[in-house]
């Protein structure tokens, strides 16, 4: 990895300028007290000298505190991604928020041994440590005060990312649901379906009422159900069988499909609409005229905490990559998005040729 992918990956500069911003207030009230306490306090010490307080107490404790507050930011990141327990956050910060102050005092009693201001065997160390407990309290309010900004922020970016990812999951929802009802309702698709139901209702009238309902029932489910973007395995195979009952009808005894399901995993959630457009592909891709009979197995199974999700059919192989699939197919494509912005990296999805040639299987792993 890259410093720039490094830097992009665990430094947020906004975070950095909106600590070194609060800091500088800090500093600033800190002026306009001294300030204060320098024309109507004042105390006959004679050591105050306005350019030492400004680079000394100012300028290096501000550089000093802004790059360690960008460290802990850093490891706040870290910390997030890790899911820590609040008990052990807390108890580290709490160290970091001591450390702070120790830092603060090695660098300024170094600075000025190396200044020549205090000599090395006059240096007493009693009087840097009763230094930095003077104002251990006010370095601990202050470092935690930044550390309530650091959690605020990445709260806050974690809100609004969540957000525009679930507007984002809902508007692929939507989308999906046009696509499936647009690709159902080309002229082919209901001419085929009415056609197979104007014969059937001369051969069997049972059968052709079934046929309609089962086409209101697909046709009602991918218009008016719910924007859920996840639900049970149990309901997706309930508005699978309306499409598949559509489809043996209109290929009879061209096509078989079989269902392997492990009923354990019926409440298992999974993307809406996943399962259609995936054997809608494999029956679309599997005929051809060397293959004019078409077996397809719906498998779901647990597989290593994953759930797996495998339509096989023993039809014409793919000729095209999976990549080059995903950018032909925009219902795959779109399959693919969604899984993406549902599970980030971790997700399997892939279309390829079985390894003894027999056909082609779809494969998506999801996690629980």
């Amino acid at each position: 990895m890259t410093l720039s992918n490094l830097k992009k990956k665990y430094i947020d500069f906004k975070l950095v300028l909106l600590l070194a911003g609060f800091y500088l207030l800090f500093d600033l009230v800190l002026l306009v007290k001294v300030s204060y306490m320098r024309q109507f306090m004042p105390r006959e010490d004679g050591h105050f000298i306005w350019s030492d307080f400004l680079i000394n107490n100012l300028l290096f404790d501000y550089i000093i505190v802004v790059s360690y507050m960008t460290l802990i930011a850093i490891s706040t990141k870290r910390f997030l991604n890790k899911n820590y327990s609040w008990v052990k956050i807390i108890f580290i910060h709490t160290i970091f928020s001591i450390l702070i102050g120790l830092i603060i005092r090695f660098i300024f009693d170094f600075y000025a041994i190396l200044i020549g201001r205090i000599e090395l065997a006059d240096f007493n160390l009693r009087k840097s440590i009763n230094a930095f407990i003077y104002v251990i309290d006010l370095n601990f309010l202050i470092y935690f005060a930044m550390v309530f900004i650091i959690y605020t922020y990445y709260y806050l970016k974690q809100v609004k990312e969540a957000e525009k990812q679930h507007s984002k999951l809902e508007s692929q929802l939507v989308n999906t649901r046009m696509k499936m009802l647009s690709s159902q309702l080309q002229p082919h698709f209901l001419f085929n379906t009415l056609n197979s139901i104007a014969v059937l209702t001369d051969m069997d009238t049972a059968k052709a009422k079934d046929t309609i309902a089962d086409l209101s029932d697909f046709l009602r489910e991918i218009l008016y159900n719910s924007d859920r973007n996840r639900i049970s395995l149990d309901e997706e195979l309930r508005i699978l069988e309306y499409y598949l009952n559509i489809v043996n009808v209109r290929f009879s005894d061209h096509l078989t499909i079989k269902k392997e399901i492990d009923e354990s995993l019926l409440l298992r959630k999974i993307p809406a609409m996943l399962l259609q457009p995936v054997i809608e592909n494999s029956i679309k891709h599997g005929y051809s005229y060397e293959h004019t009979d078409l077996n397809i197995l719906v498998s779901v199974y647990e597989e290593d905490k994953m759930l797996v999700i495998k339509v096989e059919n023993d039809g014409a192989p793919v000729s095209e990559t999976h990549t080059q699939l995903m950018q032909k197919g925009v219902g795959l494509k779109n399959i693919n998005d969604r899984l993406y912005n549902l599970y980030k990296d971790n997700y399997f999805f892939e279309i390829r040729n079985k390894k003894d040639n027999s056909g082609v299987e779809t494969i998506i792993r999801i996690p629980e």
